[in-house]
């Protein structure tokens, strides 16, 4: 299994970027790829290219089918801002005929270190948990899960 991080360029220099933790913590799962908007990257090309692979991003209707964890071996998940990452997203047509993946979290976000947070939201770190354990690897989850609840509360 493997998560790649599609991660704007901005929040590369964010102190509040959560994905820097999950990269940090889960190497060996969690990859990041700088988004670029011309040139796709060739490994998450490679990724969708093994039909395996699916993307978490909320759906823009109801009509939309999308497909638990579960059923996938590699998830893309965009790391960025609500705003960048509808960027990302409909700036990259290779992205728009990927399967959709869902995650049901069994709490709201814990994240406080950004305003403007989409409702029912997570952050980057918490949709890897939530993704880590769907996908059986609930020491890893909770180990990631200790490590933002501190980054969080170092506000």
């Amino acid at each position: 299994m493997k998560i790649f991080l599609l991660t704007h360029e901005r929040e590369l220099l964010r102190a509040s970027n959560t994905g820097a933790l999950a990269t940090t913590l889960v190497p060996e799962i969690v990859e990041r790829v700088v988004w670029q908007r011309n040139i796709p990257s060739e490994i998450v090309l490679n990724a969708i290219r093994c039909e395996k692979t699916a993307l978490l991003y909320p759906l823009e209707d109801e009509s939309t089918e999308a497909a638990p964890i579960a059923a996938f071996d590699n998830i893309i998940l965009l790391d960025a801002t609500w705003q960048e990452a509808r960027k990302i997203f409909n700036r990259s047509a290779y992205l728009k005929d990927l399967p959709r993946a869902h995650i049901q979290p069994q709490q709201n976000s814990q994240y406080q270190r950004r305003r403007n947070q989409l409702d029912g939201g997570l952050c980057t770190a918490e949709c890897v948990v939530e993704i880590l354990r769907l996908k059986s690897c609930g020491d890893i989850a909770d180990r990631l899960e200790a490590a933002f609840t501190l980054f969080n509360s170092s506000v």
